[in-house]
C-alpha cells in the first residue's frame, strides 16, 4: 500500500532509538524525509546517516532537551516547514507513588507531558498558518489500564490522552488531524528499564524482569516497528477522516487479556 507520503517532511522526537527508531525507518521507507530530534547526537547522527543512505530521503537531526523552553522554540523553528509532528520522547520511571517523590514526578512530566504540549502548541500554529497538517502522539496503554507501580505515567499518559482527543476533537476546523497511540509493552531498551524496577521491587532482583514477559500475549511485548508502522499510516491520507482518536496496541491487555 503506497501511503503518499513520499516528499512529506516529517519531524520525529525521541528519535535515537526505540519506538523514535523504528517510526523514523517506517517513514523513510515510505519516501519522506525527516527531521529526527533527540538528546543523544552520537545515535541520532548514525541513524539519519543510515537513513539517507538506504533511502535516498533527507535526513536532518536537531539535538534538543525538550524540558527546555528555549530547545523548544529552536526545535519549532527549524520545524517550520513539517507536514508530520511525531511526538514520542519520554522517560517516565516506574515506581508507586511512595517511590515517586515529587521533584522526579515533575521532571518526568516535563518532557513526556509538558513537552508534548509545548511542542505541539508551536507546531500546531505553524501548521495552521501552512494549511494542515498531522500530529501523532506516542502516548502510553497505562493512560487507560491504570498501574500503581508506573502511577506518574498512568497519570501523565491519561493526561496526554484527553489532551489529544480536545485537540483533534476541532482540529479538522484548521485541516490538521491529531492522533494518539497507545502501546502496551514494546520491546525497548526502556521496556527492560521500567521491567527491572518492577522486579527489584517485588522480587528485590532486577534480574527476575523477564518473568513478566511470559504472560504476555503471544508470550512477547510488541515490535517496535509494529508501533512505527501504524504511526506512519495513521500520519498518511489514508487515514485522512481520522482524528481526536487514540488507538491502542496492546494485544488486547487493555481489553481483559489475563
Amino acid at each position: 500500500m503506497d501511503l503518499h507520503l513520499r516528499g512529506k517532511r516529517v519531524l520525529i522526537t525521541g528519535a535515537s532509538k526505540g519506538i523514535g527508531a523504528a517510526a523514523a525507518e517506517a517513514f523513510a521507507e515510505e519516501g519522506a524525509h525527516l527531521l529526527l530530534a533527540a538528546r543523544s547526537g552520537d545515535q541520532l547522527k548514525a541513524l539519519a546517516d543510515r537513513l539517507r543512505s538506504a533511502h535516498q530521503i533527507d535526513a536532518a537531526t536537531c539535538i534538543v532537551d525538550l524540558r527546555k523552553a528555549e530547545d523548544v522554540a529552536r526545535l519549532a523553528r527549524e520545524a517550520a516547514d513539517v507536514d508530520v509532528l511525531v511526538n514520542n520522547a519520554g522517560d517516565i520511571p516506574g515506581g508507586s507513588i511512595d517511590k515517586i517523590d515529587e521533584a522526579t514526578w515533575r521532571h518526568a512530566w516535563e518532557l513526556k507531558v509538558f513537552g508534548y504540549i509545548n511542542l505541539t502548541r508551536q507546531i500546531y500554529a505553524q501548521m495552521k498558518a501552512k494549511g494542515g497538517g498531522v500530529i501523532v502522539n506516542d502516548i502510553g496503554a497505562a493512560g487507560e489500564k491504570f498501574d500503581a507501580n508506573y502511577i506518574c505515567g498512568s497519570a501523565g499518559n491519561a493526561a496526554l490522552m484527553a489532551f489529544t482527543r480536545a485537540l483533534g476533537g476541532k482540529s479538522l476546523a484548521d485541516n490538521i488531524r491529531v492522533v494518539g497511540i497507545n502501546p502496551g509493552p514494546v520491546g525497548t531498551d526502556r521496556h527492560v528499564t521500567l521491567l527491572k524496577t518492577r522486579a527489584k521491587h517485588q522480587f528485590g532482583d532486577e534480574s527476575r524482569y523477564k518473568e513478566f514477559q511470559k504472560s504476555l500475549p503471544l508470550g512477547r511485548p510488541a515490535h517496535a516497528r509494529e508501533i512505527g508502522d501504524l504511526m506512519a499510516f495513521l500520519a498518511s491520507d489514508r487515514a485522512g477522516y481520522t482524528s481526536g482518536v487514540i488507538y491502542t496496541v496492546d494485544g488486547g491487555i487493555s481489553a481483559g487479556w489475563g
